[in-house]
C-alpha cells in the first residue's frame, strides 16, 4: 500500500516539504511513500484536489491558509485549537483530517538554546498565521511581547512606533511576515537598525535566501542572528511522527 503526503499552500515550487520528505524517504529506503505539492489559488479547491487523493496519510498547511484551512477539518489538536493556526493534518483510513501545529514546537526549541537572562521581551513582526505558533512558544518560554504590523490596531505597534526606549527593552525580534524572501531578497521589515546592538536576536523565520537582508543588518549590529531552517525541520520531524501515529479523536 501507498502512503501519499503533500503541502497545501499557495505558489509553493520553492517549498522545502518536498524536498526534505523526498530525501527522508530515500535514506529510509521507503519506496511507499510520495510527497507533493497542491498549489491552491483557493482553498475551495481542497475538497476535490487534495481529498480526492487515493492513499491520502498527511499533510502540511503553509501560507496564506494555516488558519483558513479549520473549518475543512474533522477535530483538532488541544495546542492546535490554542494557537488558531494549523501547519499539519493527520488523516486516518475513513478520511477524517485532525488539525495540529508543530511551527511552535520548531521555534521554541530552536530559539532556546539562543537566549540569555536579559531576552525577557520578544517584537513580532507580522500578524498573520505563522504568528500564533510564535505567540504560543514565547508564552510557553515565558517570554513577554508584543506585534508590529503595518496597520494599527487595539494590541499592537506600528513599524514608525519603534523607538529607541522599546527595542532597548524589547532584545528578541522575530519576523514572520514574507518580507524578505526570494526573489525580493532586498527587502527586510521597516526596523530602526540604529537601535539594534548585541544584545539583540533577530530571528527571521524566511530560509530563502539564508541570510535575509534583516539578518545581514543586524550582524552588521552585532546581534545574533538565525533564519527559520532548523524550524522547518524540527517541525517536518514532529509532523511526521503525528502522521504516523494511531489517530485521536479530541
Amino acid at each position: 500500500m501507498s502512503k501519499r503526503y503533500g503541502l497545501i499552500g499557495k505558489n509553493i515550487d520553492y517549498s522545502f516539504s518536498r524536498a526534505y520528505f523526498a530525501e527522508k524517504f530515500e535514506k529510509l529506503k521507503d519506496k511507499e511513500s510520495v510527497y507533493v505539492n497542491f498549489d491552491l489559488q483557493n482553498l475551495s479547491e481542497f475538497n476535490d484536489t487534495v481529498l480526492n487523493q487515493k492513499d491520502l496519510k498527511g499533510l502540511n498547511v503553509t501560507i496564506p491558509y494555516k488558519q483558513s484551512i479549520i473549518p475543512y477539518l474533522d477535530s483538532l489538536s488541544k495546542k492546535a485549537k490554542a494557537i488558531g493556526a494549523v501547519n499539519t493534518i493527520q488523516v486516518n483510513k475513513k478520511g477524517q483530517l485532525k488539525g495540529y501545529n508543530t511551527d511552535w514546537y520548531g521555534f521554541y526549541h530552536s530559539l532556546k538554546p539562543l537566549l540569555k537572562f536579559h531576552h525577557k521581551r520578544a517584537l513580532i513582526l507580522g500578524t498573520g498565521g505563522a504568528s500564533k505558533a510564535i505567540e504560543y512558544a514565547l508564552k510557553k518560554l515565558g517570554i513577554k511581547y508584543i506585534f508590529v504590523s503595518r496597520t494599527k490596531e487595539s494590541d499592537n505597534l506600528l513599524y514608525s512606533e519603534l523607538t529607541e526606549e522599546i527595542l532597548t527593552k524589547y532584545t528578541v525580534i522575530i519576523n514572520t511576515t514574507p518580507v524578505g524572501t526570494f526573489p525580493n531578497i532586498d527587502q527586510m521589515p521597516e526596523v530602526p537598525m540604529e537601535y539594534i546592538n548585541d544584545r539583540h536576536i533577530i530571528y527571521d523565520l524566511i530560509y530563502n535566501p539564508e541570510e535575509t537582508a534583516l539578518m545581514k543588518a543586524a550582524t552588521l549590529k552585532g546581534a545574533k542572528t538565525k533564519n527559520g531552517y532548523e524550524m522547518l525541520v524540527l517541525q517536518a520531524e514532529k509532523a511526521y511522527k503525528i502522521w504516523n501515529k494511531p489517530f485521536e479523536r479530541d
